[in-house]
This record gives C-alpha cells, sequence and structure tokens, in this order.
C-alpha cells in the first residue's frame, strides 16, 4: 500500500551568516509518520521545524504540502493580540460545533480557557497553543518541546492523545520517556547534516554512538594517511619532483578534507564544588501542614533527609511541591509541625523561574556582577572551583562563544539559559543542591551530564521535576503529592513510586484489567475468606509490589561490578538483603495464590 506524503522538502538550504544549517536537505514525512527529532542544543532542530511549517523561507530548495493536506505548528510564543482570553485565541479557527474539544484539552492540559491573555504566563499561553493544535487536528503536526510546563498527568494525558491519532507528527523533546512511548522513527541533526532512521528514539543513542564510532575510525585512517604521505613528501619529493606531482596533489586534497571536517561539539563542562561535608541529618521535617486560604498544602508531613540522599517531590502543577521545599529549607513558616536543619549547610539553588538570571544584564556581568559569586579581584576573572578563571574561557566550558559573553540573557533560548545557570550555580561550593525543573531545555547529552554529575556529587539532592527518566535516573527517595495535603514518601524513582502506590478506587475502576498485573492489583476480597484472610488478600498486592521493587534497586546496585572490591562490605550488605526480600516475595506470592484458591473454592 502506497504511503500518503504529507510534507516534502526538497534541496533546502539555509544559512544565519555562518556554517550552513542544512545543505541540499531532502525529507519527506508521511501519514502516520511518528518522528523524533533529535539533536545538540543550538543545533538547528526549532530551525528546521520552523521550515516545515513555512515560518522560516529557505535560501534554496522547496517546500511541497499535497493539496488538501494540512501542516499544524506548535508556537513556542505565540501571538495572543487582539485576544481577550486563552480560549478566544484557542478556539479561533473553529468551527462553532468544534469549540468543545478546546475545553477537552484544556481540561487534559490544565489551563483555563477564561484566563485573560494579559495575566496569563508564558505556561499557560504554551499549554492554550498547543490545545489550539489539538483540537485543529491537522494531518501533520509540528511539536517543538510540548512538555514542557506540563505536569505528569499532563504529559500522560498528550501521551495518549498522541498515541491514539492517526495524524502524522515531527516531536522535538528531552523528555526521554516521552519520546520512547511515541516515536517510531528518528531525525538527527548533527553539525548541518540530517540523517534519518526507521526507528524510535528508544534506538537512537545506540545509532549515534556508532555513526560517532565510525566517524571517528575514518578520521584515525585519514590522519595516519596523511602522516604518511607526508613523510614521504619530504623524503622522496626532490628526485621524482615531476612524475609525483599528483601525488603531491593528493596530499593536498587529503589535508583539505581533513580540515574541512568539522568537529563535533563538545559537552559542557558540568563539575560541582563540593563544599564542607555537613552533618548526618540534613533536614528533619515532623508533622508539617501548612495552608493558604482554602487551599490545603500539606497535612502532617514526616520526612528525614540524611547526608547523600536524592529527594524527589512530584505532584501536579500547582500543588505546592516548592512551597514544600522552601518551609524545608526554612524560607516559609508551617502552620503547624518543625524544621530543623542540620550543621554546616551551603545550599545552592536552580529555579525553575530562572529568577536569578536578569534578562537585561549580559553574561560577563551575570557572573562577574553577582555578589553571590566569589570574584578574583580582576575585572575579567571569577573563581572557580578555587581557581581564578576568566569569565570567556569559563563561559565556553558551557558551550558559549566569545560573542555572546557581552549579549543579554534575554537573548539566550531556553536551553542556553539554563545552561548559565549551571555556570553560576557550578563556581559555588555547596553540599545541599536545591533543583527546580532543571532538565527544562536541555539537550540530552547535557542531561546524561547532568545525572552523572548528580550520582557523583557528595552532598544531598531536593529535586522537583516532571521528566520521569530523570527521576528514575537520580532520585532515591520520592515525596508524591497527590492534592488536598496528601504527602507520601516512597522509596526510589518514579517507576518505583508507581509500583509501591495504592491505586485509588476511581483508577481501579478506570484501569483496564488485564493480565498479571489484573491479577495482583485489582483483587478484590472473596467470598469463603474469613476477616482476617480477606484483609490479608487486599495487603498482599502492595506488598508484593514493594518488595519487587525493593529487588528491582538491589539488583541494580549489585550490577557494579567493581561494587566487590571496592565496598566488600556494603555488597556483603547487599547480597543478605537480596535473599531476604527474595524469599519474602516468593513466600508472599504463594499465600497470595493460597488466598486467592480459597476465596474462589468458598
Amino acid at each position: 500500500m502506497a504511503r500518503i506524503p504529507l510534507l516534502q522538502l526538497n534541496g533546502i538550504s539555509l544559512t544565519f551568516g555562518g556554517d550552513p544549517v542544512f545543505s541540499d536537505l531532502d525529507l519527506v514525512v508521511h501519514m502516520g509518520d511518528r518522528v523524533a527529532l533529535v539533536g545538540r542544543n543550538g543545533s538547528g532542530k526549532s530551525t528546521l521545524m520552523k521550515v516545515m511549517a513555512g515560518l522560516v523561507e529557505p535560501d534554496a530548495g522547496e517546500i511541497v504540502v499535497p493539496p488538501g493536506k494540512s501542516v499544524g505548528y506548535m508556537e513556542q510564543d505565540p501571538d495572543m493580540e487582539g485576544f481577550s482570553t486563552l480560549g478566544d485565541y484557542a478556539t479561533s479557527e473553529l468551527e462553532p460545533g468544534e469549540l468543545y474539544k478546546v475545553e477537552r484539552a484544556a481540561e487534559g492540559l490544565k489551563f483555563d480557557p477564561a484566563r485573560a491573555v494579559g495575566t496569563a504566563s508564558g505556561g499557560e499561553r504554551r499549554r492554550a497553543a498547543l490545545a489550539k493544535l489539538m483540537a485543529e487536528a491537522p494531518e501533520l503536526m509540528l511539536l517543538d518541546e510540548p512538555t514542557n510546563h506540563l505536569d505528569i498527568e499532563a504529559i500522560a494525558w498528550l501521551e495518549a492523545e498522541l498515541s491514539a491519532t492517526r495524524a502524522g507528527f515531527v516531536l522535538i523533546s528531552h523528555d526521554r520517556a516521552f519520546l520512547r512511548q511515541l516515536t517510531r522513527a528518528t531525525l538527527w541533526i548533527d553539525r548541518g547534516n540530517v540523517r534519518r532512521q526507521e526507528r524510535g528514539f528508544e534506538y537512537f543513542e545506540a545509532w549515534r554512538d556508532q555513526v560517532w564510532e565510525e566517524e571517528d575510525t575514518q578520521r584515525h585512517k585519514l590522519d595516519r594517511l596523511i602522516k604518511s604521505e607526508a613523510r614521504w613528501a619530504v623524503e622522496g619529493i626532490s628526485a621524482r619532483r615531476k612524475r609525483n606531482q599528483g601525488r603531491v596533489r593528493a596530499l593536498q586534497a587529503l589535508r583539505a578534507e581533513r580540515a574541512g571536517q568539522i568537529k563535533r561539539q563538545g559537552a559542557a563542562a558540568l563539575e560541582l564544588e563540593t563544599g564542607p561535608k555537613s552533618g548526618r541529618k540534613v533536614i528533619e521535617a515532623v508533622g508539617l501542614a501548612k495552608t493558604f486560604g482554602d487551599k490545603t498544602i500539606l497535612r502532617k508531613l514526616d520526612l528525614l533527609v540524611q547526608r547523600g540522599d536524592r529527594v524527589a517531590f512530584v505532584g501536579p502543577n500547582g500543588v505546592g511541591k516548592t512551597t514544600v521545599i522552601k518551609m524545608l529549607l526554612g524560607e516559609v513558616e508551617p502552620d503547624e509541625g518543625s524544621v530543623k536543619l542540620g550543621t554546616n549547610l551551603e545550599i545552592a539553588v536552580f529555579d525553575q523561574a530562572r529568577a536569578q538570571l536578569d534578562p537585561e544584564m549580559s553574561l560577563w556581568d551575570s557572573l562577574t556582577g553577582d555578589p553571590t559569586m566569589r570574584v578574583s579581584g580582576k575585572a575579567d576573572q571569577v573563581m572557580v572551583r578555587g581557581q581564578p578563571k576568566h569569565v570567556v574561557g569559563y563561559l565556553k566550558e558551557f558551550l558559549f562563544d566569545e560573542r555572546q559573553a557581552r549579549a543579554p540573557v534575554k537573548s539566550l533560548s531556553g536551553g542556553e539559559k539554563a545552561r548559565l545557570l549551571l555556570a553560576k550555580l557550578m563556581a559555588k561550593p555547596s553540599n545541599l543542591l536545591v533543583l527546580d525543573e532543571p532538565t527544562n531545555d536541555l539537550d540530552i547529552e547535557t542531561l546524561d551530564l547532568l545525572q552523572e554529575l548528580l550520582d557523583e556529587y557528595d552532598g544531598t539532592v531536593l529535586l522537583v521535576s516532571h521528566d520521569r527518566d530523570f527521576l528514575d535516573r537520580v532520585a532515591t527517595t520520592t515525596v508524591a503529592m497527590e492534592g488536598d495535603g496528601k504527602a507520601v514518601v516512597y522509596a526510589g524513582g518514579w517507576s518505583d513510586y508507581q509500583a509501591q502506590r495504592q491505586p485509588s478506587v476511581k483508577e481501579k475502576e478506570e484501569k483496564p484489567k488485564s493480565s498479571k498485573e489484573k491479577v495482583r492489583q485489582e483483587s478484590a476480597p472473596k467470598p469463603g475468606l474469613s476477616f482476617t484472610e480477606k484483609h490479608r488478600l487486599e495487603k498482599l498486592p502492595a506488598e508484593i509490589a514493594r518488595l519487587e521493587a525493593e529487588i528491582g534497586k538491589l539488583q541494580e546496585l549489585m550490577a557494579d561490578p567493581e561494587l566487590f572490591t571496592r565496598e566488600p562490605v556494603k555488597f556483603q550488605k547487599a547480597t543478605e538483603a537480596l535473599v531476604e526480600r527474595q524469599e519474602k516475595l516468593a513466600a508472599a506470592e504463594e499465600e497470595w495464590l493460597e488466598l486467592e484458591e480459597k476465596a474462589e473454592a468458598g
């Protein structure tokens, strides 16, 4: 069956005053395509998407949309001039009978269509733009970071909508879990080249690493050939000058080829300066409660944070995660309960609003003019990890070029602002990091580095994030804030929390009943059991899920091949704990089966 094209780019070339962004690019997107568009920050992902949307005109080439097909683009900064409310903007292209589509999308994406445009936040405006696109339902959707400013519930709603759509879409996102779930093909922009693989994002990193390995091998062979030919040119050319001019020209061509190769962009030089060791107890909260007006933020939270913990706070937008962290740091007084901070704390904060960055200030002044930064005494240097560094040199470590040093912060992209904030954060010593939505706008390679950095960090981390993959990689404890003041502490990251949590009655009713999960999670007490046995049967699924999560964590720990030699005591304790939990799991599953059989027999 022939595939129906929705968009075709033929011979597209584009240059913004320097190296070509794209050169002679050909690309086709077909009906039903689900494409991840990936690449480093600044590689041209958003530019390519705007070319596809017809918002940026290329220097050469043509963009073809077949008659009767439509392409929709989710605007990053939508122009809402002339509209009174977000709903007016989102419904502006719909027929009267289709207005319900925006109301449905607004409920899933969590914004108020009646909110006045003038008072709406940037996140609300973006959500309205996404709702507009989803309601208009073009045959091809171009989605640039659609999960930014969405909480996990809204991300799950959008994931379900895109999974069910028959439209094609091209998707830029830093959210690995989102990309893995949705995409079936990958476009990779790397140094002006656009490669395509007919496999989803799940296979991207292995593909990228293979391409780079082959590239390094070819470069090494070319270097050896140039070295060999250059030695011949020095030692043997004089006696055979005329007949070997062709070989000399070939050597020049090899050198030109090598010089023309574009070096891969390096990674940002992320490194944290750990301050003096804090006390073993970092934060001890007992019975915390907080209410603002008629909104309950927290009811009776007990939490002990110890040195080295990575504590994640998850929950819907507006539930009060940032407020709880401020209470734990002593910045907001609780209505009830107490907070005791440990000794020797040096706190560094990464805030999601980027409030620490003055948009009118230059990057240079952001570093040298910040009173909390340690300045070396020279106007062009800052102290970084105990050593003076030139401002431009330090900025280059975070992938800024010299021209940007004097540019205003407001000229930076979202990813660049995040890197600048990381540069400020990482110049200071700390032993308690507070990271409020650090993953927004960072590319996948920088996210990998940040995760590795946090793994090696000797201090303690408090983290707010909606990035499920990042939570799984970093968090050792998760505080789930589920609304109406309810906050429950779970061991592990996002997946561990999902495995351990008890589903609500509503979730049990709505959830499809199938397979092993149905058997474990939705078992109801059956006739033929005593009261105690019924109660035990209700409790066993949660106990089994908890044991499985603990076993997974222990197996992950013991997968480290150097653990035995590096920390033999820890290895022995982990081994004993694993055996104990496996025995408990086997016993719990056997008990569950016996009770189920007894219930069915009754």
